[in-house]
């Protein structure tokens, strides 16, 4: 791998900083919501943990078709080529569109699911409820999704955090008014996040479309009659499904640890669902980093020079290390404070603390193997990461956690936890 130089630095740290930033100011909507429902009961932060286990399993494969729209994009541009950028940003809404419904589909039967796998009698008709009402937020999602792959594959970030900030702001009032029923609003509980979790999705969506319809408007109209061609699609789905496993096994580990720590108490879930919240703040950073070099290496690939692809590939795998490093040590020394700033139930503050520290020990494997993803996304390669992670996870990382945590050792939440420790320091280490 060749040594990456000041100018590789500069121009993955100038496109990752407002990515990173975009990336925290979506799960700042996140830690919002854990953070208010939180404080309602355990048993409401318990449910909206469950209930998004289940529905981000069912979107995963829709976030993966969507994501492919970085490589498609960022060669075309590497290579000039406004044609192909347009075209890549039709296809992107037409697939937003067609994902929408099996999406919406997928997320119906929540309950019976979280029935089959013994989660508490409590908290399965509140997961029921919240899934219902974030269902209309599907299509907004996947649609800033398309517009957020378009502009950052152009180098173009500032538009989207100026309308994060302002989603944000629209999901922080609507939580405060909805499910603690201030100002005279409804008292809704679980349903009153779900309903702020919507409007925020819709206010992304319409504010992202708004506020760079300039430059959208050239990609979108004229339609292309190719636009709806077979081929190119199938070749998008060839590398956009590989994506959404990806991303599925992934999620699908850490979600069902979660439905695991059912299996402890409600308590459990709530716990796991701060540390697990927090680790997914972090990692927002490297996310960022990581979309920042599958655009460089992308376009570099695109106008011919693996060259410098190696070097930003590099370049990203550096700076994700040296930040994850830092929030390591503190997930390390302040495990009580962060947790307590999630919650007052003693019994949730206690297990948070225990796993929060766990968090601190992958945190450089997450950083590192975010980078990796993007800087083989970037060359198009989305098949072999599947592989990985499946071995990485499922063969390594939740045998020894279910082994630590229910059979030989009986850890409980922190031997699950050790199993994401071993499964992410595993597919880190094969990625790079």
């Amino acid at each position: 791998m060749l040594r990456p130089t000041k100018a590789d630095f500069q121009a993955l740290i100038r496109l990752a900083l407002p990515l990173a930033a975009v990336q925290i100011g979506m799960m700042l909507m996140g830690v919002v919501d854990t953070a208010m429902v939180g404080r309602f009961s355990a048993a409401a932060l318990a449910a909206v943990a469950v209930a998004n286990v289940w529905y981000f399993a069912v979107t995963t494969v829709g976030m993966g078709c969507i994501a492919v729209l970085d490589p498609v994009i960022s060669q075309a541009y590497g290579a000039r080529d406004e044609v192909g950028i347009a075209r890549g940003v039709q296809r992107g809404f037409v697939l937003a569109l067609a994902l929408t419904i099996p999406t919406t589909l997928g997320s119906l039967p929540v309950e019976p699911f979280l029935r089959f796998m013994d989660q508490p009698t409590e908290v399965v008709p509140l997961a029921g409820d919240y899934i219902r009402y974030v269902i209309p937020g599907i299509f907004p999602y996947f649609g800033f999704m398309v517009v957020r792959e378009a502009l950052q594959a152009q180098g173009i970030v500032r538009p989207l955090l100026v309308v994060i900030v302002g989603a944000n702001v629209v999901n922080a009032a609507a939580n405060w008014l909805l499910i603690f029923g201030n100002l005279g609003a409804p008292r809704l509980g679980v349903t009153g996040s779900a309903l702020a979790t919507t409007l925020s999705r819709w206010a992304m969506f319409l504010g992202i479309v708004a506020v760079t319809w300039r430059v959208l408007r050239p990609r979108l109209i004229p339609w292309h009659r190719e636009t709806f061609s077979w081929p190119p699609f199938r070749r998008m789905l060839s590398l956009g499904l590989p994506m959404g496993l990806q991303i599925l096994f992934e999620y699908g580990v850490f979600g069902g640890m979660g439905l695991l720590m059912g299996w402890v108490g409600t308590e459990a879930v709530a716990g796991h669902q701060i540390a697990l919240n927090m680790a997914a703040v972090t990692f927002m950073v490297p996310f960022g980093i990581g979309a920042a070099t599958s655009v460089l290496v992308g376009r570099a690939v695109g106008s011919d020079r693996p060259d410098e692809a190696r070097r930003r590939a590099a370049a990203g795998l550096v700076v994700a290390a040296s930040f994850m490093s830092l929030t390591a040590l503190a997930f390390l020394l302040l495990p009580k404070v962060l947790a307590g700033a999630y919650t007052a139930d003693p019994a949730v503050a206690a297990i948070a603390a225990s796993l929060i520290p766990l968090a601190g020990a992958f945190q450089i494997f997450d950083g590192t193997q975010a980078v990796a993803l993007g800087a083989l996304r970037g060359i198009g390669d989305t098949r072999v990461p599947v592989l990985i992670n499946l071995g990485g996870y499922y063969a390594i990382g939740l045998p020894i956690g279910l082994w630590l945590g229910f059979g030989g050792r009986e850890w409980g939440p922190q031997g699950l936890w050790w199993g994401l420790v071993f499964g992410l320091a595993a597919v880190a280490t094969v990625l790079v």
